[in-house]
């Protein structure tokens, strides 16, 4: 009888190392793909942030080119060649310097 009891409690801690090692691998998995997709984000918000630099100094060049001055301020941009861009992740800080000579401009990241 003391065979058979040790056969069942030797069952019992391996069926208690293999929910273990099952529950150890699934918090590895689940770890990994949150820093997957952690990283997906970041890499996205740097794309949209590229892009909308791009997008600025497209419809600046644009004011220049059909008005002969550059966009007095970021609003005018907004409003006269139609920029838009997510307010809650990117901060704008124009600077015009003069009617002739190009903005400064400057797109920060917020962090959320």
């Amino acid at each position: 009888m003391a065979r058979y009891h040790y056969g069942i409690e030797r069952s019992i801690k391996s069926r208690i190392n293999g929910s273990s090692l099952s529950i150890v691998i699934f918090l590895v998995l689940v770890t990994v793909f949150l820093f997957a997709i952690s990283s997906i984000s970041d890499t996205t918000k740097e794309h949209q942030q590229e892009a909308l630099e791009s997008a600025l100094n497209r419809s600046i060049v644009s004011c220049y080119c059909v008005e002969g001055t550059y966009p007095p301020s970021l609003s005018y941009l907004s409003e006269h060649y139609g920029l838009t861009y997510d307010k809650d992740l990117f901060f704008v800080d124009y600077q015009a310097i003069g009617s002739n000579i190009f903005p400064d401009v400057t797109v920060i990241r917020k962090e959320q």
